[in-house]
């Protein structure tokens, strides 16, 4: 709920960043951390940040795209009365592959992936928490969508599913494979979601239907634009 925002945020780095840092140090793994309440002077972001097998900050970023909607008798959700929308693209660095990191409802925004693509990036993920009303129609569907957009792998991460919470998530993790299948996805209670990544199957299946290379740039472009906030 976004009235615990002030209650929970933190800054960056904080408590949560640091259990994080430790984590992936001692570990030596990538992390994508999720998402956070961040508070930056007066105002509060939906924050992710994600960290480098030595434990280093590779990316941090704020969620751009606020979820403000009014689906009358089922759900009215409005983050702008509470947070402040992020105004940056971010991309980590892996020794795997560029990976481009979105939160939740940025996920409804093909703009966004399609910029990612452009900028070179073979996997997309996104933390995210939608609600019981989105959930079962668009979750999935969007993931997929995005993958074929785009010809990548797409992560959509969210916790698991909470009866008692004020906003109940729909849960169910997934993997999508650039061909548009689900190939790891899991149910509404809390487990672990292991996927098999062969970065291989980005090019081939861009050799065999090679959208990217059939757009009409004389018709049409998606621009990147550097905000002046």
């Amino acid at each position: 709920s976004t009235q615990s925002t002030g209650t929970y945020a933190e800054p960056v780095p904080g408590p949560s960043t640091w259990m994080l840092q430790k984590v992936a140090s001692d570990y030596k793994v990538y992390i994508i951390g999720g998402s956070i309440p961040e508070k930056d002077n007066s105002k509060f972001y939906n924050t992710n940040v994600s960290f480098d097998p030595r434990g280093n900050i590779i990316g941090k970023h704020r969620k751009v795209h606020l979820f403000d909607i009014d689906v009358p008798g089922k759900i009215r959700f409005i983050e702008s009365e509470t947070l402040s929308p992020g105004n940056t693209f971010t991309i980590l660095p892996t020794q795997y592959c560029k990976i481009g990191v979105g939160i939740c409802y940025d996920m409804r925004f093909a703009e966004l992936a399609q910029i990612y693509n452009a900028e070179g990036c073979k996997f997309l993920c996104y933390p995210g928490a939608f609600n019981m009303t989105t959930g079962p129609p668009h979750w999935e569907l969007l993931q997929r969508a995005r993958a074929i957009d785009n010809q990548l792998f797409v992560a959509a991460v969210s916790p698991a599913r909470d009866q008692t919470a004020d906003y109940t998530a729909w849960g169910h993790t997934t993997v999508v494979n650039p061909w548009g299948e689900v190939i790891a996805t899991t149910d509404e209670k809390p487990t672990i979601v292991y996927a098999d990544i062969d970065l291989s199957r980005v090019d081939e299946v861009r050799a065999q239907i090679p959208v990217l290379k059939q757009k009409r740039k004389d018709l049409y472009e998606i621009q990147k634009k550097t905000s002046n906030l």
